[in-house]
Formats: structure tokens, sequence, C-alpha cells
């Protein structure tokens, strides 16, 4: 039971790491449809089934087949054949096999016939990208299939597919409608404001959401900006101003990047949190305010506080609960769900036109986005303008870096095909001992010397 910020830490982050004890199962995403990007995403486990097959439909629908453990997926992608492609499952391990479609199947960009699947491989049938993921952790009570187009986030930037970030998210509900401090944590541009809106939004607090980056406020006017001040306080001083903290009475304050926060100002941001009120500068009496108070950092507080450059007593006031978001290359599952979110900021008529080659598609799935969600967003919103009035975003119009994924992938190929040519000469071509060697199976040995047509006999020779 919660009864305030002096409960002790409740960890997001340590909810995470105990599904470690959860089921693992392996499961098939719909992450990113190319040609109607604003398509919400789809996790099916393939858990108990032999068989899945692939191909177009009327419209997006998983449909039983005959005979026990087999279904079939739909989608209105006109690229892809009616029955485009096989999930089956070959000795334990999920193999996909195209089965004689026009425009073929790729994964990681490669076009195949037949491929054991590796975890994280990229299926692409047609404008459709599907992700494989071998073990994801799970409850027993999770869904088989979740189909975001009929699930609704109660607020903005607590969508996911992923079902241990499902969990976080859900927690962050009665988190937010009690009066726990939160401290979000998590790599720059990870979306930590987006979650502290959401925390206010879900708050049903009737004061404003003031944010503040408090590394971008000069160290020497951050308490008169924090906490206001009177006219005549201070040299510049020529009005009294309310400050910060009081704007956001009745409301949230969030206070980014709080580990540059100088220590006269940690101890005054104490002080207001434990009285429950703001003495401004130059003045002479303080003003109660109702706060709750949301930080975040890309640092980690709790080293801070062990070198001893942010005060115990305030982590401990701050660190009612603690949410860490994860890196966007940690969720790629998420990352059409989150380029939709991105469009449909657009007005509705641009957004509807708005579409990704198969190539800028692939780039962008296969780029590490060091930037996170705010470089995706910076991505895309330059995209689109390039594109202009066709509508469709192509390679051209992604910023270098994400092209170079394209390239990554074409020298990772390049790296691997010359690792197996070597291996075959010390092993002379003893294809079950190269396997071993680089850790695989025999079968995916042979399906990259098909892919890369070297010839295994002739090593032995």
């Amino acid at each position: 039971m919660i009864d305030g910020p002096d409960t002790g830490t409740l960890s997001s982050t340590e909810e995470v790491k105990e599904l470690g004890d959860a089921h693992h199962r392996p499961h098939l995403f719909i992450v990113l449809e190319a040609h109607r990007p604003l398509a919400p995403p789809l996790r099916l486990s393939l858990a108990g089934l032999d068989e899945l097959v692939i191909g177009r439909g009327a419209g997006r629908e998983i449909q039983a087949m005959a005979g026990a453990r087999r279904l079939a997926v739909r989608t209105d992608d006109r690229r892809m054949s009616s029955t485009h492609a096989r999930l089956g499952k070959l000795l334990q391990r999920w193999v996909v096999d195209d089965l004689g479609s026009k425009n073929g199947t790729l994964v990681d960009g490669a076009r195949t016939t037949r491929a054991e699947l590796e975890d994280g491989d990229l299926i692409e049938l047609g404008q459709t990208f599907f992700l494989y993921r071998e073990a994801i952790p799970c409850d027993p009570d999770d869904p088989p299939v979740l189909d975001l187009a009929s699930v609704q986030a109660e607020v903005p930037g607590l969508a996911t597919v992923l079902p241990q970030l499902r969990r976080v998210f859900d927690r962050i509900v009665p988190i937010a409608r009690s009066t726990v401090s939160v401290i979000l944590e998590g790599e720059t541009g990870t979306g930590k404001e987006v979650m502290a809106r959401a925390l206010h939004a879900l708050s049903r607090r009737t004061g404003d959401f003031i944010a503040v980056n408090c590394g971008a406020i000069p160290k020497d006017l951050v308490e008169a900006e924090l906490f206001g001040h009177k006219k005549g306080a201070f040299s510049g001083a020529t009005e009294d101003r309310l400050g910060l903290v009081r704007s956001a009475d009745r409301g949230t304050l969030f206070l980014d990047e709080i580990g540059d926060l100088p220590a006269p100002a940690q101890a005054a941001l104490l002080r207001t949190l434990q009285e429950r009120e703001v003495r401004p500068i130059g003045g002479s009496r303080s003003v109660a305010v109702d706060l709750r108070v949301i930080a975040a950092t890309h640092r980690s507080l709790e080293r801070m506080v062990e070198g001893g450059a942010f005060r115990a007593d305030l982590w401990n006031r701050l660190a009612g609960h603690q949410v860490e978001l994860p890196p966007l290359r940690a969720r790629r599952e998420d990352l059409g769900l989150l380029t939709g979110a991105i469009l449909a900021r657009l007005p509705p008529e641009h957004a509807a036109r708005v579409r990704l080659h198969p190539r800028a598609a692939r780039a962008m799935l296969h780029h590490d986005w060091p930037g996170n969600v705010r470089e995706l967003e910076k991505c895309l919103g330059t995209a689109v303008v390039l594109a202009g009035d066709e509508g469709q975003v192509g390679l051209e119009h992604l910023p270098p870096a994400v092209q170079r994924a394209l390239e990554g992938l074409k020298a990772g190929d390049a790296a691997r095909q010359e690792e197996l040519v070597r291996l075959l000469g010390v092993h002379k071509g003893n294809v079950s001992a190269v396997a071993s060697e680089m850790g695989k199976a025999r079968m995916q040995i042979q399906r990259w010397l098909k892919r890369y047509g070297i010839d295994a006999e002739r090593f032995r020779r």
C-alpha cells in the first residue's frame, strides 16, 4: 500500500528484472507497414503453434487454419502474394519459407527462399516488416495476440507492444494518481518529458505542467528562477516574480536533468518539498504550495549521491518511484508505433498521404538511433518535408547516418562471408565444424553458404 513519498522506493526497473523468472515465448511482430505507416503494430505469440502462413487479405486478420496449431495472418499489402511465406518449426527452431511469392521474401535485407530464424531477424514481405524474437519475457496471462488497432492507450506515451514494458506503464497509472514523487531515468531523447506529461495528465491535478531544464539555467539564477524573487532583491530584479515552483502550484513541476542542480538550489528545493512552502528571494514570508515533483536525469543519481555530487536527503525525498525508460535500440518492436505517433501529429490531410519506401523503412529498422525517440522525430520531420507533395519518404530523404544502416548490413555480410571462407579452409570444408566454431546451427551455415554462393566441396580437395 502506498501512503506517500516516505514509504520507500518502488522501482519499475526492478520489476523488469524480476521478469527473468517469467515465461519466455517466441513472438512475431508486425512492426511497420511501409505503405501505411500510421497502422498500429501487432504482436503474435508463436508458443503452441507449429505453422504460420502469411499472405495478402482484404484487411488485417488472424485466421485459424485446418488442423490444430496452425494460423494464417492476412494484411492488405498489395505487394504481398495471397500465400506469401510460411513460418514453421524444424527441430525446435523457427524457419521461414518463401511460398513462390511474386516479390520475394527478405531476411535482414537479403532475399531468401528458406532461412532459419535468429533472434532479432527482420522479415520483409512486400511492404510489411515483421520482427522475429526468440524469447520475449511474458506472464502466463499475457494475451497471445495483441493488435494495437483495437487497444487505446489512456494517454499518449504509454503505448507499447512489449509485455515487460507494458507492465511498467501499467504501474504508472496508480502512481500518477498518488502523491508519490517520481524519478525518470534513461538516455537523452528516450521520452522522459513525454512520460512526465503523461503522469501529469493521469494525475488529475488542476494546475499547470511546468517543465524546467535544470542544466539550461545559469547557476547564479537557478534559485531566482525556481523560487521567485521580490523587486530589488538583487541587481536586475526590476519586478516581483512568482518563480517556477509557485507557477506549478496544484500542478506538476518537471525538473529535467536534476543532476545539474547546484548544491544551494538542492538545499532550497529540499526545504520546499519538506515544508510545502516557498520563500522568494528578498521576501519576508513563505507562501504555501501544493506541489507534485517529477525529476528526470540521464545520469545515475545514486552514483552521484555516493560521490557527494547530489544530496542524499533530496534523493530520498524524490525517489518514491523510479522508471527507467529503455533506449530505442532496445525496443525496436515499438519503432513502427512511435513512427505512427510522430506522423499522426501532422495535419490529417498530410499524415494520410505519407508512406515509406521499403528501403527507407529497412534503413530505419536497422539504424541504432543513438539519439533515441528525439532523433527519430527529427528524422521524420525533415524527411516528410523533403518528400514534398508526393508523400513517399525515400532513402535519399533520410539523414546520412540512417542511410548508412544499409551499408552496415552489406558490410556485415561481407565480413561474415570472409569468416566462412576462412573457417572452411581451416576445417577443410567440414560444415559441422564451422558451425560449432561459430556457435551456429549447421542449417544456418548452409543457409549462408547458399546465400553467398560458396561451395563447401571445393575446400575438401
